[in-house]
């Protein structure tokens, strides 16, 4: 689902006066919507660490990132078992 979709969605209750008082989403807004938010998120968290990474000349240690090794076992179960067979 598109902004443009998720727009054409949204219903508006409105109040004896004819104020806006709350949105209606359907369900497939609503996460799209928080789908949105995320990726918009995890954009910024990118960025940054990478801004980090770029004022540390390239040295991950100095830009404050962990090893995976040194944090592997924090992770445990599935994440840690899933990271380890999953390629980029």
């Amino acid at each position: 689902m598109t902004v443009l979709d998720m727009s054409k969605s949204v219903q508006f209750v409105i109040d004896s006066e004819g104020r806006h008082t709350a949105v209606l989403l359907t369900i497939q807004a609503w996460e799209a919507l928080v789908n949105w938010i995320e990726d918009a998120i995890d954009v910024k968290v990118a960025i940054q660490a990478l801004s980090e990474l770029h004022k540390a000349g390239g040295r991950p240690k100095q830009a404050g990132w962990l090893a995976w090794d040194d944090v592997r076992e924090e992770w445990g179960g599935e994440e840690a078992d899933e990271a380890e067979t999953t390629s980029i």
